[in-house]
This record gives structure tokens, sequence and C-alpha cells, in this order.
């Protein structure tokens, strides 16, 4: 929208998210995990990969490694085998190996709850640490921007920035601390039910009264 305030901005990102809000009462993070250190592996695993897809593999990989200790002491062409449906299956086991050896020599073995902590480690960027800190420990210290939520953000025009760095910081300016967790479900849900990447479905859109890059059904 030409010309908005930011201001306006604000209160247009109010009115989206409280939409999304009711559309997705169940809205959650969509990788299966029962720890901290499961949902760790699982979000190292899903980088260019879909959460179903992950959520094959990891029912049987987190039985047979249940802790940092198992993932750091396994062969690598052990956890390679073990990976080989996952895209990328080669340097994932690398950075979950990397990555756990170092919880085991750092941390007791125990997935750290600081930013700091989390992206020391191997295969862990900002977006991960976002998802492990929202998710698994309840601490909004970011918002999480995959390719949903960079896509919907742009489209909703909450942002013009490209990077994702850039992106969350300003989403941050426009959502209130205690949303940030949610606001990341919220745009990623609707970006996988409706927003979609090739073909969003703009005339059934929720949200599409406060979207400007809204089209018409005959676009």
């Amino acid at each position: 929208m030409s010309g908005e305030t930011g201001t306006a901005r604000k209160r247009r990102a109010s009115l989206v998210l409280k939409r999304l809000a009711r559309i997705y009462p169940d809205a959650h993070c969509e990788l299966d995990y029962e720890s901290p250190l499961q949902l760790l592996i699982a979000t190292i695993l899903s980088a260019q990969c879909t959460d179903r897809q992950v959520n094959l593999v990891t029912p049987a990989l987190f039985e047979r490694y249940s802790t940092a200790q198992d993932y750091a002491r396994a062969g690598l062409e052990e956890l390679e085998s073990a990976l080989r449906r996952i895209g990328l299956f080669r340097s994932k086991a690398r950075n979950i190996q990397a990555c756990c050896a170092r919880l085991v020599a750092n941390f007791d073995g125990e997935v750290p709850r600081t930013m700091a902590a989390l992206t020391s480690l191997a295969g862990v960027g900002r977006k991960t640490a976002n998802v492990i800190l929202g998710n698994a420990f309840g601490l909004a210290e970011g918002i999480v921007v995959d390719t949903h939520v960079a896509r919907l953000s742009r489209r909703l025009e909450f942002t013009h920035q490209s990077a994702p760095d850039k992106i969350e910081t300003d989403l941050q300016a426009l959502v209130p601390r205690k949303q940030w967790t949610m606001t990341s479900h919220w745009l990623i849900w609707h970006g996988r039910r409706r927003c979609r990447a090739r073909r969003p479905d703009c005339p059934a859109c929720e949200v599409r009264s406060w979207c400007p890059s809204a089209s018409e059904p005959n676009d």
C-alpha cells in the first residue's frame, strides 16, 4: 500500500494476524518432536526439505538415537544411511554429528537456551535457533523467517526486504513480542494452505482485504 505510514502498517498487521489467529487456532510447529533435542535435529533436517518428509524419517531416527551422545558417537556412514531419504543427507549428517559433539563437550549434552549458544552449534543459524527457543522453551527471542514467512511478509507489504534478518527486524517492529512465535506459525500455515507460492488462492483468502498484492478472480 503505497504511501502507508508505519502506524498504518502496524495496525494492518494487527488486523491480519488477528484474522489468521482465528482461522488457525491450532497453528503450531509441524515438525514432530517430544524434546528440545528432537526438535533441534528435526529442524536441522528440515533445511531445503518439507516437514512432511522429515516426519517420515525421524520416528526411526529418534528411536535409534535418543541422546546427543548417541549422535556424536554414531558412525558417520551409519548416520548418513539413516538420513538417506532426506535431501542433502550427507552434509546434514555431518552437521548433526558436529552439533551433538559440541552439545556433549560444552553443554552437558543438553540443548542450550540462548541465541548465542545455539548459533554456535554446527548447522544452526538464527532461523533454527528461533524455532528451538520459541517452540521448545517458549522464549520469544525472534521471529522465524522461512520461505513462507518471507513470501507472505513481502506480499502483505510488511517488508520490502529480501534478506531474512532484515525481514525479521521489520516484523519485530510490527508485532508485539508476545506474538513473535505464533506470528511465524500463522504465516506458515496460511502460506501452505492458502497463499501458496505459485498459485495463491486470492479469491478465497481470508485476509485479502488487507493485502496489497491480492489479485482479482480473473487476474
